[in-house]
């Protein structure tokens, strides 16, 4: 292989490869980030295989499994989706919208892990410390070791855990990390992905669990690359809107634990409140019984959620009616408006069609299909169905109604936060409950009438 094909173009930026350089790089736009390097896999293809030893293996029966102890913190919420508490030597990833509350549930957790160190890049170490007095964490009970320091290089940034071996490393926020050997400016693709695999060589050899804040894109995506989500142990999301006060905690990828669990936390002035029930939470503060007001069983891991679903149907003023969701998926609004349409008789078209579920949760559960329609059909119909009432099943194109999982512990759900009367599917094998009446439908023809 001669010289030339020794040499490859790289965009500091992107990361993106060419063969020849250009002033401006093709992939994201950006002047002057081409620069040249050597083809890594030059010297792959040519070099002597000799010089490379054989790893050590070992049998799986022969490896003793360690009994790895958990650090458990005092936000029991965080320590669900965690599944069961922080596993030293991992790499943790929180991202979330801005003024989401990532920082304050990340200065939350601080104050309960003893020998934390707090790395800022954002803030300095007088902002830390008001933002640390605002949301009382200086009161928690290990709040008197954290350690905090402002510094972006990632070298020193690793020295420094490598010196003092803290049991939680917190890192705001990895975007503004960068690394003296990788050309470009902090927040590129080359510099996070740089960073992220320090970190985590870092993190692994210290035994001490990272927590980095990542920022995300207008898409809802993290910021940075794909890989980059493939590097860490653990992806966690925090959703919601700023405009309500819950906030949900999603665990996305969890090598040490399982996905399906989430967090439920309400922010109050002193920070992030964990909230132990839910449902309760989500009904709290619902008024007198109104046409188009329909609660359901949302099931969120192993824990059953009661929220409602409102919706609001007016005649249209346009030539074409108005769809709007929030907290639904709009598309499949569309095709259960449509269903309504087609198998319960519900002329729709001259009518706009609005859906919310209050408390900023997003309902993307099949369950929630069977409410969504009777909320859309009282509201046309402009009757109230009463506050004790839940519906909860899946509807397929042709009008049926399918049945859920985990019925029994929605029914159980319930009928512990005083709801009398549940629609669903027949099901022979449900078990039903006491206090509970239950209207079983196979369609929604049969909801329209039995309601």
């Amino acid at each position: 292989m001669d010289k030339k094909n020794n040499t490859i173009f790289v965009c500091s930026n992107c990361d993106a490869q060419c063969t020849k350089w250009n002033g401006r790089c093709l992939e994201c736009g950006k002047w002057g980030t081409i620069e040249e390097m050597q083809n890594a896999n030059f010297k792959m293809q040519n070099g002597d295989n000799n010089q490379y030893q054989a790893i050590e293996t070992k049998k799986l029966n022969d490896i003793k499994s360690e009994d790895v102890r958990r650090v458990i913190t005092d936000i029991g919420e965080l320590d669900r989706v965690l599944g069961g508490g922080i596993v030293p030597g991992s790499l943790i990833l929180l991202g979330g919208e801005p003024g989401i509350g990532k920082s304050t549930l990340t200065m939350q957790l601080a104050g309960t892990v003893i020998n934390t160190l707090y790395i800022s890049g954002e803030e300095s170490v007088g902002q830390i410390k008001l933002r640390a007095d605002r949301i009382l964490a200086v009161q928690t009970r290990h709040a008197s070791s954290l350690q905090l320091a402002n510094e972006t290089n990632i070298g020193n940034i690793c020295a420094t855990i490598e010196k003092l071996k803290p049991t939680l490393t917190i890192i705001d926020s990895i975007q503004t990390i960068y690394s003296e050997d990788i050309a470009g400016e902090p927040g590129s693709v080359s510099q996070i992905r740089a960073c992220t695999v320090k970190l985590l060589e870092t993190a692994k050899a210290t035994n001490t669990a990272v927590v980095i804040i990542g920022h995300i894109t207008k898409d809802g995506a993290l910021a940075g690359p794909k890989t980059l989500e493939h590097l860490v142990d653990t992806v966690l999301y925090l959703e919601g809107d700023k405009f309500h006060e819950f906030r949900v905690l999603r665990a996305v990828k969890n090598r040490f634990g399982s996905v399906d669990e989430i967090g439920v936390f309400e922010m109050a002035e002193s920070g992030l409140r964990p909230v132990q029930n839910p449902s309760l939470a989500f009904l709290e503060g619902r008024g007198e019984a109104v046409a188009g007001s329909v609660v359901t069983c949302l099931i969120e891991g192993s824990r059953p959620i009661l929220v409602e679903i409102q919706a609001l149907v007016s005649k249209t003023a346009f030539g074409y009616p108005v769809r709007k969701a929030s907290g639904f998926d709009l598309n499949r609004l569309q095709v259960l408006i449509a269903v309504l349409q087609k198998r319960a008789g519900l002329n729709l078209l001259q009518y706009d069609v609005h859906l919310n579920v209050v408390g900023g949760i997003t309902a993307d559960e099949p369950a929630a299909d069977l409410a969504v329609c009777l909320a859309i059909g009282s509201a046309y119909k402009d009757k109230p169905l009463g506050k004790d009432l839940v519906a909860f099943g899946e509807v397929g194109l042709g009008g049926e109604v399918r049945v859920v999982s985990q019925t029994e512990k929605r029914l159980k759900e319930c009928e512990n936060l005083g709801m009398k009367r549940v629609i669903l599917h027949e099901n022979k094998k449900t078990k039903k409950q006491e206090n509970i009446k239950t209207v079983e439908v196979n369609n929604i023809s049969e909801l329209i009438k039995a309601v």
